[in-house]
């Protein structure tokens, strides 16, 4: 196994992890803008109201995403378990 196969199996697993994580994290910043912005027009500074409304969007983004999220990871690790043979030449 050379540098640039490694490499190359490190660049896949970022790209999957970046896809794995964004569309959550992209939920998560949504949720506390709209939240941020209600707070700033009804003058509510209350520190754990941005808490609960984050933590039900990425929940529902999760259940929705859940199995698009998996069969990547699983295409992903099958994809890397069959090409250990090859790897190991």
């Amino acid at each position: 196994m050379d540098v640039s196969t490694v490499v190359a199996i490190g660049k896949e697993a970022m790209k999957i992890t970046m896809l794995l994580s964004m569309p959550l994290l992209i939920v998560s910043l949504i949720a506390g803008l709209v939240v941020s912005i209600f707070q700033a027009v009804t003058q509510v500074q209350e520190m754990t109201l941005t808490f609960i409304p984050k933590i039900i969007a990425t929940a529902v983004a999760l259940v929705f995403l859940a199995p698009w999220m998996t069969k990547l990871m699983v295409n992903y690790v099958v994809q890397l378990y069959s090409s250990i043979p090859m790897l190991v030449k």
